[in-house]
């Protein structure tokens, strides 16, 4: 029996910078709730470790173990990445993934997020609209 395939969600070299129709013009935090958000552990998850955790690490840990799916089921089947993420549709947040995969947050507002956008040696992608346009 083959091996099931198995997705990723995960870029290298890529900055994802705010959807388009984001109403943030500066970064915010995700409001607590009493059982975490996707937006909240996302948040926590790389704001506490900046490239430490690769997409498909912050995607499973939000979307499938919060729901108790193992990341080999979770992945057996594609899934969303980062672009569909509330930090970069309505939080102001970016995203900026390393040569490795490793994923690091950072502020619309701020220069670092301004010369990660301007960088012609990164794939340059933005966060999915909200809505149609």
């Amino acid at each position: 029996m083959p091996a099931a395939r198995t997705h990723t969600t995960n870029y290298v070299d890529t900055f994802i910078a705010v959807a388009p129709d984001t109403k943030a013009v500066t970064s915010g935090v995700p409001p607590a709730k009493d059982a975490p958000t996707v937006a909240q552990i996302q948040y926590e998850m790389l704001l506490d470790a900046p490239y430490e955790h690769t997409s498909d690490d912050v995607v499973h840990a939000s979307q499938g173990q919060r729901r108790g799916i193992s990341r080999e089921d979770f992945f057996a089947k594609g899934q969303p990445c980062l672009r569909t993420s509330p930090l970069v549709k309505t939080y102001g947040w970016g995203l900026h993934h390393d040569a490795e995969g490793r994923v690091a947050l950072y502020p619309v507002e701020s220069s670092e997020y301004r010369e990660l956008a301007a960088r012609d040696d990164l794939k340059q992608l933005h966060g999915m609209r909200s809505s149609r346009k």
